[in-house]
């Protein structure tokens, strides 16, 4: 009994040193490789949609096939999530984001040598798996080596990264698929190139909240040992005293069975409905965007230069995400981003004149990088560190479904809307899905500044 007590205060104490520090305590190198991580994902999450318009003519698709693509990656998503977050709970973060980085390395190279709807719709659902499991591990990775203070400000800086990958889309597209025969098969091969950070995971520290949770104290002390040590040469003073935390609850059995009791079962059903909502209307307009302009009689050339302006709002909301992330509590400010969100699908499908969609463009790309940064760290505080991984894959990961189903909805909802009104209905059903989201979110917890342990505390 001595020995249980004495292991669980030295646990509290471990984890109260992490959550007082003031700043990003560890090396720069974890955030360089988590985020160009994350910029290789979310590169491959959106340059499908750029060149799906030449891809699907070059290997005979239906107008039916077109969307088959689309949502095999994000069904990819939603079973790679799944799969590799119970692994990642078991063996370790590292182990996921590892494992992750490899799917969509595959699915990638297997994408740019497609020869019909078979081979790129495999391609695209390893892809996604890997996306999807990189997405899930990442969220939980960030947000237990953040200390509490500080949390959604660096969950906010690692999706710079992600932001620059999807920002980036538009001017790669712009450069090689218009120009070249070969362009979209290259646009697909740069996503492989996430593979290389594979080199740099020997040098990276293991959560120590995970470490804890498999009672492996020694390797956790060492973690923050060091971390300790940077964050006092960084200071140039002494450290902030230590607060009161609870202890992590340690692994038992399969992580998805932690989450069906109370209270993160009900969590679970919440946010899962929040995601897949919003995704119905995101994955509409990030795989189908650029087809709907050129529907809309717009030239290929000039609906990608559309979503170009998507390439500088995306950088410029997750830069404002990381000032603000910890300023106000995170449910509140995501509302207030998804609030934007909703109002510009609306400007875009009565836009009259090119340069309001440009604003339109900006600003939903803008909103987007704001408040998606915040999501994914108000999701994985939701859920306890044996079980943080899969709780994202199944209402982040699942919500996916969403998304696998939005593309298919929208397109029949623009051929209800007929020739003379489809464009401007599809973009009023993608705001549709925008404000019942932000109808949810005020029914989510409050985790801003607090240790994850008391947001998790059963």
């Amino acid at each position: 009994m001595k020995q249980d007590s004495y292991d669980q205060n030295a646990e509290r104490e471990l984890i109260a040193r992490l959550d007082r520090l003031p700043l990003w305590p560890h090396s720069s190198a974890v955030l360089w490789v988590v985020g160009i991580g994350y910029l290789i994902a979310f590169f491959d999450i959106t340059n499908v949609a750029f060149g799906l318009p030449v891809f699907s003519k070059v290997l005979h698709f239906t107008a039916e096939q077109q969307a088959i693509p689309i949502t095999a990656s994000l069904v990819g998503y939603v079973v790679g999530s799944w799969l590799n977050s119970n692994l990642a709970d078991a063996i370790g973060r590292k182990g996921g984001i590892m494992t992750a980085t490899l799917l969509f390395t595959i699915g990638c190279i297997g994408t740019t040598f497609a020869m019909g709807l078979t081979s790129m719709v495999v391609g695209r659902f390893v892809t996604g798996m890997g996306i999807g499991a990189e997405i899930a591990v990442i969220s939980a990775y960030i947000g237990e080596m953040a200390p509490a203070a500080v949390r959604g400000r660096y969950t906010g800086l690692a999706n710079v990264f992600a932001m620059l990958g999807q920002g980036v889309v538009p001017i790669v597209a712009l450069a090689l698929v218009p120009n070249f025969a070969w362009g979209w098969r290259a646009m697909f091969c740069l996503g492989a190139l996430g593979g290389l950070t594979l080199f740099a995971f020997p040098w990276l520290p293991e959560s120590p909240r995970w470490l804890l949770s498999k009672r492996r104290m020694a390797e956790a002390a060492s973690v923050i040992d060091a971390a300790e040590a940077r964050a006092r040469l960084r200071i140039g003073g002494d450290l902030p005293l230590p607060i009161e935390v609870a202890a992590e609850v340690h692994s038992q059995g399969f992580p998805t069975a932690a989450l069906f009791r109370a209270p993160f079962a009900g969590r679970v059903v919440l946010l899962f409905v929040l995601w897949f909502i919003w995704y119905i209307g995101t994955y509409t307009w990030l795989g189908l965007g650029p087809t709907f302009f050129v529907a809309r009689g717009y030239t290929l050339t000039h609906s990608i230069l559309f979503m170009l302006a998507s390439s500088v709002g995306y950088p410029v909301g997750s830069l404002l995400a990381t000032a603000l992330g910890d300023a106000f509590e995170r449910k509140h400010t995501i509302f207030a981003g998804m609030l934007l969100w909703t109002a510009c699908f609306v400007a875009i499908g009565i836009a009259g004149s090119p340069l309001l969609i440009y604003v339109a463009v900006f600003l939903l790309a803008g909103s987007l990088g704001f408040f998606l940064p915040l999501m994914y760290a108000l999701t994985a505080e939701s859920f306890p560190t044996r079980a943080r991984a899969t709780g994202v894959s199944l209402t982040d990961g699942a919500g996916h479904l969403g998304g696998a189903a939005g593309p298919i909805m929208a397109l029949a909802v623009y051929s209800w809307g007929g020739i003379s009104s489809g464009f401007t209905t599809v973009f009023l059903f993608m705001a549709a899905t925008g404000l019942i989201t932000a109808t949810i979110l005020p029914f989510t917890i409050n985790a801003t500044r607090k240790s994850l342990e008391v947001v998790s505390r059963e």
